[in-house]
């Protein structure tokens, strides 16, 4: 009732025909419920708001969501309304800078479009060892990188003796029944004989800490018991020590990776060189 009283109240103030046309607009929204915001002349409406929020959220997350977006939206439209307010009309040319931006973007997307159509992307196994030979020094290792099976079991499982022979095992079928004793035993079990692990990695996968797990390798083997007496336990089958070159196989990717960055950056040059050259040769760049 007193917001009614208060919008008639709004149309009896206004003095002109306009306010009073601004009025009835600003109240047939505010009795809809369209508008939930205002900043400065701008109005923020129900339905912009709700295409904000994905549908599921909890009720507690979806108001801190529509929080969220209304300060964003109020932060940069009354920003923009300093802006326009405060700034000289030769400091809100942009003009220059954007036809400055078109230009780049339109370079940058036609010289995309120059490699796209020209990069020869098949990369043989022998450019790969070729490049991994030319530059060992790339492929210096910051930490080691390992082979191994490991798992996190309970330090009492009456298995673990059974499992620990089994994982170190080079017998296919030892490594079989690891995997399916580890099924109904372990907490976790992972075969990762067949790839190389950065040592980080491998710590973390086996919930440890990198020092800790480097600190605990015993021979080929990395056990620690935790305060829970949950036992992290690793098989090393295979390991290259840091400051040594990486194997090639673990290397591979990021080799692929710098080929063709390399084939990237000739494309880009040859066509800088192809647009002056060509210009040259059709009288379309001349220095006098």
């Amino acid at each position: 009732m007193r917001k009614y009283m208060y919008i008639a109240f709004l149309f009896l103030a206004a003095t002109s025909c306009k306010m009073a046309t601004t009025l009835v607009d600003t109240a047939g929204e505010l009795l809809r419920g369209e508008v939930v915001a205002r900043a400065g002349t701008h109005r923020l409406h129900r339905e912009q708001l709700e295409n904000y929020i994905p549908a599921g959220v909890s009720r507690e997350d979806s108001i801190n969501l529509a929080h969220q977006y209304i300060n964003a939206w109020a932060e940069d439209l009354l920003l923009l309304d300093m802006a326009e307010e405060q700034l000289s009309d030769a400091e809100k040319d942009v003009s220059a800078e954007l036809e400055d931006y078109r230009r780049t973007l339109l370079k940058f997307r036609y010289q995309q479009r120059y490699i796209e159509q020209r990069l020869d992307t098949l990369i043989t196994d022998e450019e790969i060892a070729r490049y991994y030979h030319a530059n060992p020094d790339k492929f210096r290792l910051e930490r080691p990188v390992m082979k191994a099976r490991y798992l996190i079991i309970p330090a009492d499982s009456k298995n673990l003796k059974n499992l620990r022979n089994l994982i170190s095992s080079d017998d296919e079928n030892s490594v079989v029944e690891a995997a399916s004793l580890s099924a109904t035993s372990a907490i976790k079990y992972v075969d990762a004989s067949g790839v190389w692990t950065d040592a980080l990695l491998l710590a973390q996968n086996l919930d440890m800490d990198y020092r800790i797990m480097m600190a605990s390798i015993k021979g080929s083997f990395v056990e620690w018991t935790d305060e829970n007496r949950i036992l992290h336990m690793a098989c090393l089958l295979d390991m290259v020590p840091e400051g040594k070159t990486a194997p090639l196989e673990y290397c591979e990717p990021r080799i692929r990776d710098l080929i063709l960055s390399g084939r990237r950056h000739e494309l880009e040059q040859r066509l800088e060189q192809d647009v002056l050259q060509d210009a040259r040769k059709n009288k379309k760049f001349v220095i006098y």
